[in-house]
């Protein structure tokens, strides 16, 4: 008999780290990036949820901007024994949930790349853009990571002289890596 997984849900500005076999990361992504990190070798990982890149005006310690949260991330996954040359990372969401304004998921997913480009960490697999949202599962033991899109972002059109009801739902997709 199988423990059932010890989920924990990494919300927007947070990161988590583990290296439980049982632990199981979860989070919603619109917009948002969450980047997957780990070290096959110590089977350790982290997740984190950023909302923007950052700049040179945000709040420094603040993990809503990636700048902050990739650090720290990193840093806290070196602490745990991982080694920087066996890490292996997933970028996940940068879709773009409103048309017609900046495209802010773009810009997260741009920044993340950036990052682990920049730290020579290697990105292994990537589930980004669009225009549906994501509910990302990642196993930091591991590193098996689990996707689902969400819905649209778009409008159902409207019939005048018509009622309609909900639009019906799209179940997505459900791709392991």
């Amino acid at each position: 008999m199988t423990t059932p997984p010890n989920t924990i849900h990494v919300l927007q500005g947070e990161y988590r780290l583990s290296r439980r076999p049982q632990d199981l990361f979860s989070t919603l992504l619109g917009s948002c990036v969450a980047t997957c990190v780990y070290d096959p070798v110590v089977g350790v990982g982290a997740m984190n949820h950023f909302l923007l890149p950052g700049g040179a005006f945000e709040d420094k310690a603040s993990l809503r901007y990636g700048v902050n949260s990739m650090e720290q991330m990193i840093n806290a996954l070196l602490k745990e024994g991982a080694d920087r040359r066996r890490l292996e990372a997933k970028i996940f969401g940068g879709g773009r949930m409103l048309p017609g304004l900046r495209n802010i998921g773009q810009d997260n997913v741009d920044f993340a790349r950036w990052f682990l480009n920049g730290e020579n960490i290697r990105c292994v697999g990537e589930s980004v853009g669009g225009t549906q949202g994501r509910k990302v599962r990642f196993w930091p033991s591991t590193g098996q990571a689990q996707i689902a899109l969400i819905g649209t972002n778009e409008a159902p059109p409207v019939v005048p002289d018509r009622v309609t009801g909900p639009p019906s739902a799209d179940p997505g997709s459900v791709t392991l890596f």
